[in-house]
């Protein structure tokens, strides 16, 4: 019994201990280099399956050890290790500058933008206009099922951007989602799968506007291949037929199911109630004056004012057309940008509102800044990890294997760079940097005017999506969790196996797609199969339990 008690943590302390012998033994091999400008040429292991090894030992040992944070530095050393060929000061450079240093920079910006997201969250709580909504929602949403619906509705208007997606749906629905009992790891999960899958069918989005980009030069129309590639993209449209039908069938499975009873049995939001002190430590207690327009009208405001911030740094009022400022937008500018002014207005209404004093409204500054570090953290080690990847090569390896697929499959293929565009978004946690690989080639396998060029560049944004959303290193994934003050790895692990199961579906519906070359015909037999499996899962579950 002693035994079996103390077996999680002994294979935890296995499992890190593995994982640095690996790297003391890894750095042992210096003794064997060849001399100082080893490091200065490409690694040995570019553009080989070595180059997709750190993001699979990071992940892997998160899912194991269930700590992200010694996991994901472990991906960023072994990878720049592997970059600097051994080299002892060359990994230390790669890892400082090419790594962190680098992560850091960019994506400052979003780091800006999580901060001021966290202060007004704090903001709004300490005004008690969220405990207000709360109330107000009682009244008006009075179902576990209509909470659940309430947020995804509200995750598919706010289409524009992901990052913004994940944090705004968050801080609105957090006291409907607690009231109704609904566990955190569900609301996260609702909050991932409404970013970047509805972004990626909305031709309005940033979404849209990077695969306009990535498109460039192909001799192609970026938005045209976009738009006619929509009604193909399986995993984006079964993941919402999917959400929707769950909460009417009012089940749950995998690890979901834990946490999910859990909060209706005990209230227990989180699966262990720490997490949900902290944050009213971090983000404080309202004062009960503030009422629900006080939540409203800050987060309208932020919404305009954002919207605004990305067609400015995309040039519209320099001429450019609304569509094209999009295309031209930086979000990482253009979300600070719009953030810090929302920030500054809503200072002011809630001040002129006698809500909260100057004094009140500056200390909750570093209240939501400190609720957002775990966020950074995560979010700084797992772009340093991407980095790294990318010194290796990881994009050319993956181009060579698509062009050997793509020998004698033909009506197959879009179902294997569905496949191919999972496995390097999981791996590299990047949707965007999958397309930057994979587009090109999409559109230099399929004959031009082909239906199959459609279904193929579907495929190629649908797997980029559906690895994006699964990943533990991907940015979207890191913000549902703290939109939903999740924890990370909770998230993951509820997530996981809701997202394989409409990657499945997914991957059945694009072999249908590639031989009946209609979307009329094969969209369907996919919403089908995905209510038919959710059918048999809920049955398998019933007679389980």
């Amino acid at each position: 019994m002693y035994l079996r008690q103390r077996r999680p943590g002994t294979r935890m302390m296995t499992a890190l201990i593995i994982a640095l012998v690996f790297a003391l033994m890894t750095f042992s091999i210096t003794v064997f280099a060849e001399g100082e400008g080893a490091a200065e040429s490409a690694p040995f292991a570019y553009a080989t399956a070595l180059s997709l090894l750190p993001p699979v030992i990071a992940i892997v040992l998160a899912l194991i050890t269930k700590e992200v944070y010694s996991s994901l530095f472990i991906g960023v050393l072994v990878g720049s290790m592997l970059a600097a060929s051994f080299s002892p000061a060359g990994t230390m450079d790669v890892m400082i500058n090419d790594g962190l240093i680098s992560a850091v920079s960019g994506s400052a910006g979003i780091f800006i933008f999580l901060v001021i997201l966290g202060v007004l969250v704090a903001l709004i709580n300490k005004t008690g206009a969220s405990a207000a909504f709360g109330e107000w929602a009682k009244t008006h949403i009075k179902t576990r099922t209509g909470a659940m619906l309430a947020t995804f509705a509200l995750g598919v208007l706010i289409f524009i951007d992901d990052y913004f997606n994940c944090l705004t749906v968050g801080s609105v629905m957090m006291p409907v989602t607690d009231t109704h009992k609904v566990s955190r790891a569900k609301l996260s999960y609702i909050i991932d799968a409404t970013a970047a899958p509805v972004c990626m069918i909305a031709p309005i989005s940033s979404w849209a506007a990077a695969v306009s980009k990535f498109a460039e030069g192909t001799g192609y129309s970026g938005i045209e291949l976009f738009i006619r590639a929509i009604p193909y993209n399986f995993y984006s449209l079964l993941t919402l037929v999917f959400i929707i039908a769950l909460a009417f069938m009012k089940f749950d499975y995998g690890p979901m199911a834990k946490h999910e009873r859990n909060a209706i049995e005990n209230g227990d939001l989180f699966t262990s109630g720490a997490e949900h002190d902290a944050v009213e430590d971090e983000l404080g207690v309202g004062n009960g004056r503030g009422k629900v327009i006080d939540l409203i009208v800050p987060i309208l405001v932020l919404i305009i004012i954002c919207v605004i911030g990305l067609i400015y740094v995309g040039g519209f009022f320099d001429g450019v057309s609304f569509v094209d400022a999009f295309a031209e937008t930086d979000a990482t500018v253009g979300l600070p940008w719009g953030s810090m002014i929302a920030l500054v207005v809503t200072i002011i209404y809630l001040i002129a509102r006698r809500l909260i004093t100057f004094k009140d409204a500056m200390a909750c500054i570093p209240k939501g800044f400190i609720a957002m570090v775990p966020a950074i953290l995560i979010l700084t080690f797992a772009t340093a990890l991407k980095n790294t990847t990318n010194l290796l090569g990881a994009d050319a390896f993956v181009e060579g294997l698509m062009k050997g697929a793509a020998e004698g499959l033909e009506n197959f293929l879009p179902a294997v760079i569905f496949l191919v565009a999972c496995f390097l978004s999981f791996s590299t946690g990047t949707s965007w940097g999958t397309f930057g690989i994979l587009i090109p080639i999409v559109v230099a396998i399929f004959p031009a005017d082909n239906e199959l060029l459609y279904i193929g560049m579907s495929a190629c944004l649908a797997g980029a999506v559906c690895g994006d959303h699964c990943s533990p290193i991907s940015d979207t994934t890191i913000m549902s969790s703290a939109g939903a003050r999740c924890d990370h790895l909770n998230h993951v692990s509820t997530q996981m196996p809701y997202a394989l199961t409409v990657a499945a579906v997914s991957f059945v519906a694009y072999i249908v797609a590639g031989f009946v070359q209609s979307a009329w015909i094969a969209l369907p037999i996919g919403i089908v199969m995905m209510i038919g499996t959710l059918v048999v899962i809920k049955m398998a579950a019933a007679k389980k339990n």
